[in-house]
């Protein structure tokens, strides 16, 4: 895809494939017989689909960026480098059916899910027709099955498990699934989410975010062994480990998880390895790189998951010219989305809005 160098992280800028993170990329999904199967069943037009959720989501991400650079909005939450993380598992669940609820990193949930990107963008807007009427940046819609997060990370967990519950009591074969970082893992309400779901036996999936970073503090100055792969068996739950820059792997261990829990097999536990090319957000960037070792950020720098799935698609026959035109698709497509969201800033809420859904009507 086409990079900014305005917007872009810089070893994104100048990127070139690394012959051996390309065949890493296939060997990844071919080391896992089941994964490796589901991969291969996916017809073209699905492979493509992941294609454009990831432009989606990068797209979605350097708009925020350009909107604070120019002054629009003073900051913003990215998930730059961490696109498959979320759009592999949301694109392995059903549409209408299952439930997610994102962390603010996991913005491109909401378009997965059938969201309006301009709806995402309003957001950060604070307009009267945002998801939320003005009220948080945080977005989500129910009725398209995205919960809307909230800046306690972690919280959402024991959300997500009381879901799932409703669907394990309902007898309906439906999932319920959330995003953890690193750093949340550390919080009581996490642990406390993901032992009652796992006493409970609810089809729930609880992704591990492994960005290496929790806000300021490096993975090993937290937690102690700096890995998570331990975690499912001391919960006593069905867990896997997955690329979060492979957008297939990732694809491949939700969809193996979503059909656990579909059969009554209880939650799962996700862990994916992966990193995020920038700050907290906007506007700790410099202090990020400051902070961490730049070989961290050149490592992962060469692990661009849209950079590495192009390869992927090349060699499985899709043309330059076929990508170049999804390109187009999706950058036309969040250009539309922008121009409407700068458009609502003509409707912003009134201050006695602020109260609306707060209390029960006539009470």
């Amino acid at each position: 895809m086409k990079r900014f160098p305005a917007f872009d992280p810089p070893e994104y800028v100048d990127w070139k494939p690394d012959p051996a993170l390309v065949r890493a990329f296939r060997s990844t999904i071919q080391a896992n017989a089941d994964r490796a199967a589901i991969v291969n069943e996916l017809p073209g037009e699905a492979k493509l689909e992941l294609y454009r959720g990831l432009l989606r989501a990068r797209l979605h991400d350097i708009e925020l960026k350009r909107w604070v650079r120019t002054g629009v909005i003073s900051k913003a939450w990215l998930g730059t480098g961490e696109e498959a993380t979320t759009v592999g598992p949301v694109q392995a669940l059903q549409r209408g059916i299952d439930i997610v609820a994102p962390m603010i990193r996991n913005a491109a949930a909401c378009c997965e899910m059938g969201m309006a990107i301009a709806d995402m963008l309003r957001a950060y807007l604070a307009t009267a027709d945002s998801p939320s009427g003005g009220r948080d940046l945080h977005v989500g819609s129910f009725s398209h099955g995205v919960l809307q997060p909230i800046s306690h990370v972690g919280d959402m967990v024991p959300v997500i498990s009381g879901i799932a519950l409703t669907f394990k009591i309902k007898g309906e074969p439906r999932v319920a699934l959330t995003w953890v970082g690193d750093g949340s893992t550390n919080t009581a309400a996490a642990h406390e989410g993901t032992n009652f779901a796992a006493v409970q036996h609810v089809p729930a999936i609880f992704i591990i975010q492994n960005n290496q970073v929790a806000l300021g503090t490096r993975l090993q100055q937290h937690h102690l062994p700096a890995d998570f792969r331990d975690w499912p068996a001391s919960y006593g739950v069905w867990g896997a480990t997955f690329d979060g820059n492979n957008v297939l792997d990732a694809y491949a261990a939700t969809r193996i998880a979503a059909d656990r829990c579909r059969k009554g097999n209880g939650p799962a536990l996700l862990i994916a390895e992966t990193f995020r090319m920038g700050g907290h957000a906007t506007h700790d960037e410099r202090e990020a790189r400051e902070t961490f070792p730049a070989e961290l950020f050149k490592s992962w720098g060469k692990r661009d998951p849209i950079g590495l799935y192009e390869e992927y698609l090349k060699e499985e026959g899709v043309t330059a010219k076929t990508l170049g035109e999804l390109e187009l698709e999706i950058t036309e497509q969040v250009e539309r989305a922008a121009a409407e969201a700068l458009a609502s800033r003509e409707r912003m809420p009134k201050g006695e809005t602020a109260l609306d859904g707060v209390y029960a009507n006539g009470r």
